[in-house]
């Protein structure tokens, strides 16, 4: 749905509320970003009604479609792109975001009902029907000052997933942290949070700001990598100023994580492959660096960072294949430059792209490539990276590695009885195909004739 059947959907069911004697409110980002963001697009709104008990609210949203009730246990309903929620209490009864006693208030008032939310700038409302905008707590003025305040401090702290909310605004819009809300964000502790929680922020930092790197100094800032000690190595480690003008490993990362930014593709799978690379990549350094002959260098670091990736990503998710895509990535991040640099073959690119996809793995050394002060880097020259593509495209191996053309069906037709041996021919024949010595099933069978 576009923006104006979003605003459309949420107007009608407005009007509803109305007639019911109640009054619905669009809350949250909805308007924060009518205010910050004029002419950006906004896809989905939250809708907060007052007046109005649950169980008459459910039925007034019928008429609209099918009304998804995942939230209802913290008064929260879903139609289509719209979120609808019951004014609530909440008390703080255990740990984690599930620890709280969640009372629906209809009658609460607005002023009362924002007191929960995190910062200001999310705490104003607007009255669809009237165009008047709601402000109890200062969000406009905040807005005006470029400033990320916590809006009751008292309950601030209650979530701990705010800390991380606090660098992703940061970075969205460069914005400052007042110090007292900095300050509520030091005592906070992440460890009382889910994975998926945790992972979602993370994708939000990564994906939605120009600067990521904003958000993950802001996190430094606020002492919140205490939290992640994988992150934590790469300050203060050490790079050869010939090759690493910028700074350190960490000072590096954030150029590596703007340089992604700008290279993403627009699918929000691939682009978050790219990014968590991007913030990994180089996690191998702060346990190989070392000083050789006046030099600083970090040998064999691409596959020593694949332990500390596996570590930091299992903080955050069980996704598997989103895992290894990562990991492929980190493990070999400097093949573009080292096969280029070694005047490598088609057989090597073959080989590599049977590894890792060739265009995802020289988006993201370009990135790291870029992530630098050199002169290249910031001309943005990559000739390594160039190559690479272009040969693997070439080779038709850019997108996906070369499959096996000798498959076990084709022994089976000739007699051959599944084994080891059978096993045995097609490895050594894929290793052939890789190597160039057939590109079609006729010379698969040839070279079977002659190998077999």
């Amino acid at each position: 749905m576009t923006e104006g059947d979003v605003l459309r959907l949420a107007t009608e069911i407005s009007r509803a509320v109305e007639r019911e004697g109640g009054r619905a409110l669009a809350v949250g980002g909805w308007v924060r970003d009518r205010i910050l963001l004029p002419g950006e697009a906004r896809k989905d709104i939250d809708l907060e009604v007052f007046r109005i008990p649950p169980d008459r609210l459910i039925e007034i949203l019928h008429p609209f479609g099918r009304v998804d009730l995942v939230g209802r246990a913290f008064g929260v309903v879903k139609i289509g792109p719209v979120d609808v929620s019951i004014p609530r209490r909440e008390t703080k009864i255990g740990s984690g975001h599930k620890g709280f006693l969640v009372e629906s208030d209809p009658s609460l008032p607005f002023e009362e009902a924002a007191r929960r939310r995190d910062l200001t700038i999310n705490a104003m409302a607007e009255d669809l029907l009237s165009g008047e905008i709601l402000d109890p707590h200062g969000g406009r003025r905040d807005i005006e000052r470029r400033l990320l305040r916590a809006v009751d401090r008292d309950h601030f702290g209650e979530d701990p997933l705010r800390g991380l909310r606090v660098c992703r605004f940061a970075a969205r819009f460069l914005f400052e942290v007042e110090k007292e809300t900095a300050d509520l964000c030091r005592t906070l502790d992440l460890f009382e949070l889910a994975e998926e929680r945790l992972f979602e922020e993370f994708r939000a930092m990564l994906l939605k700001p120009r600067h990521p790197s904003v958000a993950f100094q802001i996190m430094r800032v606020l002492d919140l990598t205490r939290f992640f000690p994988e992150l934590e190595t790469m300050f203060d480690c050490r790079q050869e100023y010939e090759w690493h003008p910028e700074g350190d490993v960490w000072v590096h990362t954030l150029h590596v994580l703007d340089a992604a930014a700008s290279l993403k593709t627009g699918d929000p799978r691939e682009d978050l492959v790219l990014m968590f690379a991007a913030l990994c990549h180089d996690l191998g350094k702060p346990l190989t660096t070392n000083d050789e002959d006046g030099k600083l260098r970090s040998p064999n670091h691409e596959p020593l960072g694949e332990a500390p990736t596996r570590s930091f990503l299992a903080r955050l998710t069980r996704d598997r294949d989103l895992v290894e895509d990562v990991v492929a990535l980190v493990v070999h991040h400097l093949r573009p430059h080292s096969l280029f640099k070694g005047g490598a073959g088609p057989s090597a690119v073959r080989r590599l792209a049977t590894k890792v996809p060739i265009e995802r793995l020289v988006r993201h050394a370009r990135a790291d490539h870029y992530g630098r002060t050199t002169p290249d880097a910031i001309a943005r020259v990559f000739p390594a990276g160039d190559w690479l593509l272009a040969t693997a495209k070439e080779l038709d191996v850019a997108e996906s590695g070369p499959r096996p053309i000798l498959m076990g069906r084709h022994l089976l037709e000739r007699g051959w009885t599944p084994g080891p041996a059978m096993g045995e021919i097609l490895g050594r024949a894929f290793e052939a195909q890789l190597d160039g010595e057939f590109t079609d099933l006729d010379g698969a069978l040839r070279w079977l004739d002659t190998h077999g």
